[in-house]
């Protein structure tokens, strides 16, 4: 139960973040196409840095979808 509390607990602050970015228009610049290649070979072997670049760089685009639905 306690992990499940947990869980919900850290969607939750995850879910916050985004609405923040999503208020503020507080997004990180888009990669430029050459540091987009870089990071996704270097995720593509594992590089859990380059992933979460990539996931913040394209938080501009989440949130149009966001705002489309």
């Amino acid at each position: 139960m306690l992990g499940f509390l947990s869980t919900i607990a850290m969607f939750i602050k995850q879910l916050s973040l985004l609405v923040s970015y999503v208020k503020n228009n507080a997004f990180p610049q888009p990669l430029t196409e050459d540091e987009e290649m870089k990071h996704l070979r270097l995720m593509a072997e594992g590089n859990g840095h380059s992933r979460n670049m990539l996931v913040e760089h394209n938080l501009r685009l989440v949130a149009h979808i966001v705002n489309r639905l």
